[in-house]
């Protein structure tokens, strides 16, 4: 049932905290790729107006989590091929810009911060902890270097295609299985280890770059092929 999926929104900004409730849902995997979002039926679990739902959506359809259109339903996004290549080409060419910057501009306590959460995914990963927890802290372990590069545009470039990252890693960690949980310590602790040593610039932006097209790559050899959609009737 829908109402044990959503937590009850409350009375401020109602729109806003519509689209709170329902992202988190999808980010904790409660509505996978593909679920369908129905209006009427989250205006009750949320105990708000069907109007209050609608901006909400409408706000998660502007960050590319959800689908809708005419006499459609709306949907949360399912990643295609084209997807998959157009975001994760924008992040890995904001990932390396903010990668190279933070090494010039991180303080020791931004630094620290990383380290932190590379072992709290460890101890995450040993304690057995789902994928949305672990997904959660890699996308707090990259704002931190979007936060440490303190470069405005260049975060609200990033926070502009978040939640599609977001949607699609969860996508492929849910296809590919075990594979990101055998790589996602390693992967961030090199990374915060070349942030913390300086000076080889070049080698952190190989390896940023590496690091998302490691995950586009994966993600794309595991989504079906194009017929297996189905085909749009006109």
């Amino acid at each position: 049932m829908t109402d044990e999926l959503l937590r009850k929104a409350a009375r401020r900004g109602l729109a806003d905290e519509c689209a709170d409730s329902v992202r988190d849902a999808i980010f904790d995997g409660r509505f996978p790729p593909g679920a369908p979002l129905r209006e009427v039926e989250l205006a009750e679990s949320l105990g708000v107006s069907r109007g209050a739902v609608r901006e909400g959506l409408a706000q998660l359809q502007r960050e590319g989590l959800i689908r809708t259109g005419w006499h459609r339903p709306t949907t949360v996004v399912e990643a295609t091929a084209v997807d998959v290549e157009e975001v994760y080409r924008v992040r890995a060419a904001l990932d390396r810009l903010a990668a190279v910057t933070a090494m010039r501009r991180a303080t020791p306590q931004q630094l620290d911060a990383l380290d932190r959460l590379v072992d709290e995914m460890a101890a995450e990963l040993a304690a057995g902890a789902g994928v949305p927890r672990l997904l959660a802290l890699d996308m707090a372990f990259h704002d931190r270097i979007y936060e440490a590069a303190g470069n405005r545009r260049l975060t609200e470039a990033w926070q502009a295609v978040r939640s599609q990252v977001f949607l699609f890693q969860l996508q492929r960690v849910t296809l590919a299985r075990g594979q990101y949980r055998a790589l996602v310590v390693d992967e961030h602790r090199e990374l915060a280890g070349l942030l913390r040593a300086g000076g080889a610039e070049d080698v952190l932006d190989r390896l940023a770059a590496e690091h998302v097209d490691v995950a586009r790559r994966s993600l794309l050899a595991l989504l079906p092929e194009p017929a297996e959609r189905g085909c749009e009737v006109p």
